[in-house]
Parts: structure tokens; sequence; C-alpha cells
């Protein structure tokens, strides 16, 4: 099992960018597809992006293709979302989730089993 830990976070102003980090803890990381979904409020916890465990293949939603990129170094055991040309529309609580079953192709929130804490983005127009 890993424990994931997201960072990177703040406020940007409408086209600027974040990086996100997602650490995990646990020996077992690179065996793990990842995955970022994000949370407004008021709305459902939405799919972001995922990737598989080798890094290999990666899925976006409409909504962020072409402007986030998902990628990890299993040598630090840390996961990324790295963000540009952020819309008002992209503020949200950001998580990382693992799945132990590899299915980077899912997005579907239920299918991951471990998940951080969040951490806040906030884009101002």
């Amino acid at each position: 099992q890993v424990q994931l830990v997201e960072s990177g976070g703040g406020l940007v102003q409408a086209g600027g960018s974040l990086r996100l980090s997602c650490a995990a803890s646990g020996r077992t990381f690179s065996s793990y597809a990842m995955g970022w979904f994000r949370q407004a409020p008021g709305k459902e916890r939405e799919f972001v992006a995922a990737i598989s465990w080798s890094g290999g293949n990666t899925l976006y939603a409409d909504s962020v293709k072409g402007r986030f990129t998902v990628s990890r170094d299993n040598a630090k055991n840390t996961l990324y979302l790295q963000m540009n040309s952020l819309k008002p529309e992209d503020t949200a609580v950001y998580y990382c989730a693992a799945d132990s079953l590899g299915r980077w192709y899912v997005k579907r929130s239920a299918a991951y089993g471990t998940w951080g804490q969040g951490t806040q983005v906030t884009v101002s127009s």
C-alpha cells in the first residue's frame, strides 16, 4: 500500500502555469497506475489525467487535453501534473490517486483505492 501527499497548488492568474507533485511512500509505487482528479465547490469529483505504471501510457480529460501533462518519476516515487494555460474553470482541489490493478485507462474514481489529501488550485480571471 502507498500513501500519497500532494503539493504545488496555489493561486495563479488565468493563462499561468503550475506543477503539482504527488509524493508516494512505499516500495511499490512503480507498480501502480496513477491518476489526477479534481473537485470544485458544489461539483462532483472529476477525472483529469492518468498514467500507467511505466509512464508509457497516458489519458486525459477532454477539458485539459493539450494544456496539462501527467508524468511520473518512479526512481523518486513522485507523480506530476504540469498545468499550462490555466483557466478560472480549472479552480478546484486536486487529488492524486493510485490503482494497484494498473487500470490507467479507467476514468472512474471508484477504481482508485488510495488517495492523497488534496491541494487547492485557484485560477483568477
